[in-house]
């Protein structure tokens, strides 16, 4: 049956996604532009070749080359591989000839959001849309055995699709996707079609190699960074670095005539930058320009003032938002045979991705092209029209490999804006901006600042009976999405500690009352990977350990028993126990701890394995990892993404600070905001166990247990209650 409708081909979707506008040619190179490949420059329509799509997710060449377009962002969690899979698995293609590319985030608007979300963030590139993109690649594995079957003259039921191959199976006549794909290609797609049923796949849950490392080992692979255009000019901006401060002046003479440097503009009201020929010329001359801030009235803020914010928080009943309760904690807490509290501080943190931000612009008064690493190509796309001040149809983003996300380019594309602002002050030209490390870490949004105050009541027995969390600090959600929010209450704050739902407390408490107490410094907060998982894993599995130890039980049988209501907690809690040995004696001078969580859809836990020697030298030997996210897309990757979580929770935990003097941030670089080394990696063993019957996440869930199930481990070493981070700053001698 034919299509009444028009169908665009590959060719047309690459040509109408690029066109460059006067002064540009087709056959350009566009690293991920539209779909990454483009019409030679030159080549008359006629004779270009024509590579129509089956539907939107995928194109077949006539060498039955898979073409998968995947929405999502690839920034190394392998999300790219895993949609693919997905995919692949409903098309039942050859997965040696699999290729991807990204769409474009405005022809997802030009054509009805086919695509849906480009959103990838909060592990939810794969959960969020496991079932459209199987769909996608079961509709088109449809056409393409109906393409063949009516090319045969027989019936669809008789034919079958397998590795790329659709067989007649009476007469054994063969065909591949690729003759059929220009037939299949102009049919009708069906309503609805079945999906697998998970014990029928053959790709998913599969460990089979990723798609973008050959590229990435090669140095093939274009980031952002990397991309060049001709003509492209290159920009380094500087903005106040007092948090809300504006430019007041710059003295563009001064470093005018300096080599390659073609003109210095103020952006937007609070920054200035310098183009020049190249990056290194247009930073030069940038330090090397008087300029004068109004630092406003955030020049007085401090580490300090913000700390005394928190602590008031901490017993104020002012904007004191309830998150969770259950019992009576108010009554049961006075009649506790035994009450324990504890302070927990956690400090804000810089997403400090190897690559700093970036993004290229070409701006006329008839259109607005950017390449950029992004997290979201759909907001990035908004970010861009609005800076360039044409509707968001005359605009388009091509999205980039990131060399790096963790949240940081997800909601948040200043950096866009301020690429569109400069090349908005020289049409027609392409300006690559690139932030200078310095840059990026004095204008994050950082992980937010919190303290956390628990109070729990042991019975005769030495069972917990009440437990009262009050959480000081900031909320993500009040200064980025406002809208979000729940009668003012951020239940963001609350991962980990909520009743029910994708981040549900991993424990039976009889009395049990968890607030916020929100409190905003001055200090922009954002989506850090993890975001609030990261300290309420520590705030309540470090005092759960403080419990136990306190009703003389071990920690393991004592969060046993506040577990019998949560058996997929309980399960990746007890594999790692066993896999790590725990009750068994460890290699001398060596002690575990554990920790485990619910968040993200997933269930997590992980028994961590330290010394520390007489001079308070930290030494991680091993952590056991667990992770239940129903169904297991790649496992090999979700090894490489639980190992890839700890580098960055460990080193969260290790050195992660960023300290507030003057309304700014001190740390500038890597000497001062280091990232773990190597020889400091513990060995990483991990328990996959999915159970089925939902989705959760990877990246994030996972991050979440490394520092606690350490600090715990450092508590059996030494003594010593950890209950602030980072470690570089607390002398961990044996008490």
């Amino acid at each position: 049956m034919k299509k009444n409708r028009i169908n665009v081909s590959r060719r047309e979707f690459l040509i109408s996604s690029s066109q460059l506008g006067a002064g540009f040619t087709l056959g350009l190179y566009l690293p991920n532009a539209a779909f990454g490949k483009t019409v030679q420059q030159g080549a008359a329509e006629e004779s270009a070749t024509e590579v129509p799509e089956v539907n939107a997710w995928v194109v077949i060449e006539p060498d039955d080359t898979v073409i998968i377009r995947i929405a999502r962002s690839e920034m190394g969690q392998g999300t790219l591989t895993g949609l693919a899979q997905m995919v692949a698995e409903e098309l039942e293609c050859d997965w040696s000839k699999v290729t991807t590319e990204y769409p474009t985030p405005g022809q997802n608007l030009a054509r009805d959001r086919v695509w849906r979300s480009f959103s990838t963030g909060g592990s939810r590139g794969i959960r969020d849309s496991h079932s459209y993109v199987r769909k996608g690649g079961a509709v088109a594995r449809y056409l393409l055995v109906e393409a063949a079957a009516e090319q045969w003259g027989v019936p669809m039921s008789e034919c079958r699709a397998a590795s790329s191959v659709i067989t007649h199976v009476p007469s054994g006549r063969k065909t591949t996707y690729g003759k059929v794909a220009a037939a299949a290609a102009e049919s009708i797609p069906p309503d609805e079609v079945t999906l697998k049923d998970p014990k029928d796949w053959k790709l998913i849950g599969k460990p089979v190699k990723r798609l973008d490392t050959d590229d990435k080992l090669n140095g093939k692979q274009v980031f952002g960074a990397d991309l060049s255009l001709p003509g492209m000019l290159n920009a380094a901006i500087k903005a106040c670095p007092v948090f809300g401060g504006k430019l007041k002046s710059f003295d563009a003479a001064k470093v005018s005539k300096l080599p390659g440097v073609r003109t210095v503009v103020a952006v937007e009201d609070n920054a200035v930058a310098v183009v020049a020929e190249t990056w290194w010329q247009a930073k030069t001359a940038l330090d090397a320009l008087p300029i004068s801030w109004d630092e406003g009235e955030n020049a007085t803020v401090s580490t300090a003032s913000i700390e005394q914010m928190l602590d008031e928080g901490l017993t104020s009943s002012d904007r004191v938002f309830v998150g969770n309760e259950n019992g009576d904690v108010k009554k049961s807490l006075p009649a506790a045979m035994k009450t324990v509290e504890a302070t927990y501080r956690y400090p804000f943190q810089n997403h400090a991705t190897m690559e700093p931000m970036n993004a290229t612009a070409r701006w006329t008064e008839q259109r607005c092209e950017v390449w950029c690493p992004t997290q979201n190509g759909a907001a990035a796309l908004d970010a861009a029209a609005e800076a360039a001040g044409l509707p968001v149809e005359k605009c388009e983003v091509y999205k980039i490999h990131l060399g790096g996300g963790f949240g940081r380019r997800g909601s948040f594309h200043d950096f866009v804006k301020q690429a569109v602002a400069i090349a908005k002050q020289m049409p027609g030209i392409p300006v690559k901006l690139l932030w200078s490390r310095e840059e990026d870490m004095a204008h994050g949004h950082y992980h937010p600042i919190t303290k956390c105050k628990l109070v729990g009541g042991l019975d005769e027995k030495g069972n917990l009976s009440s437990l009262h969390v009050r959480i000081s600090g900031q909320s993500i959600l009040a200064s980025v999405r406002p809208k979000s929010m729940k009668n003012g209450v951020d239940m963001a704050i609350f991962q980990g500690f909520r009743a029910d739902g994708d981040h549900a407390i991993s424990y039976s408490v009889p009395n049990l009352l968890v607030e916020h107490a929100m409190r905003n410094p001055p200090v922009p907060p954002g989506f850090w990977r993890g975001v609030n998982i990261n300290q309420n894993a520590i705030y309540l599995e470090c005092f759960v350990d403080e419990l136990a130890h306190a009703a003389g039980r071990d920690p393991l049988e004592f969060r046993r028993a506040l577990m019998s209501s949560h058996p997929k907690s309980l399960a990746v809690l007890n594999a790692v126990a066993e896999k790590a040995g725990w009750g068994k004696p460890a290699a001398g001078g060596v002690h575990r701890g554990l920790a485990v969580v619910k968040t993200f859809g997933s269930y997590v836990a992980a028994c961590a394995e330290v010394s520390v020697d007489s001079n308070g030298k930290l030494k991680i030997h091993r952590i056991v990892a667990a992770t239940d996210p129903g169904y297991a897309v790649n496992p090999q990757q979700i090894e490489a993404q639980v190992s890839g979580s700890f580098v960055y929770g460990l080193s969260a935990l290790l050195y992660g600070e960023c300290t507030i003097k003057g309304g700014a941030v001190e740390q500038t670089n890597f000497h001062d905001y280091p990232s773990m080394l190597i020889k400091e990696m513990p060995e990483v063993e991990t328990i996959v166990m999915p159970s089925g019957g939902f989705w959760g996440g990877i990246g994030e869930p996972t991050i979440a247990v490394a520092a606690p199930a350490v600090l715990n481990a450092i508590f059996a070493a030494t003594g010593k209650r950890i209950r602030q981070i980072p470690l570089k700053n607390i002398d961990l001698r044996s008490a």
